[in-house]
């Protein structure tokens, strides 16, 4: 029986509700990335961060509160990218057509991540999503 995988490395911040806070993120993971030696899929990582962030800004985060980005990296090379709110409500992929202007996030997320998924937490919940064959050069 094979172990599990273990964490080899996790950076994690929190982010006021203010909608500077995304960019704040997305050079977080930037940074992180380069720190990590992950240039793969460096592009689609960090449009899914940009993604979670906003709709955590819009969606989850209560005035007054925060909302954490945490980046992981295990032993079998899955990055794993979570954003944390505490609002309530479900995440959901909403309808779209061609003339609409929002709701294509998560459907970005999808298309681009090998997984993705929400957990609930107390409070709020946790929208994540995960990059496999992510090798530290």
């Amino acid at each position: 029986m094979n172990a599990p995988p273990q964490l080899l490395r996790a950076r994690t911040a929190l982010y006021p509700r203010d909608r500077r806070s995304v960019g704040i993120a997305r050079d977080l993971t930037r940074i992180t990335l380069a720190d990590w030696g992950l240039p793969q899929r460096s592009d689609d990582v960090l449009l899914c961060v940009s993604e979670l962030a906003t709709n955590a800004l819009l969606h989850g985060v209560p005035p007054g509160r925060c909302f954490r980005l945490e980046l992981s990296l295990d032993t079998d090379g899955v990055l794993r990218v979570e954003v944390q709110d505490s609002g309530p409500g479900e995440v959901r992929t909403p309808g779209v057509t061609p003339e609409s202007e929002h709701g294509r996030g998560l459907l970005l997320v999808a298309a681009l991540s090998d997984d993705w998924g929400v957990r609930q937490r107390e409070p709020g919940k946790a929208v994540w999503c995960e990059f496999r064959g992510c090798r530290t050069s």
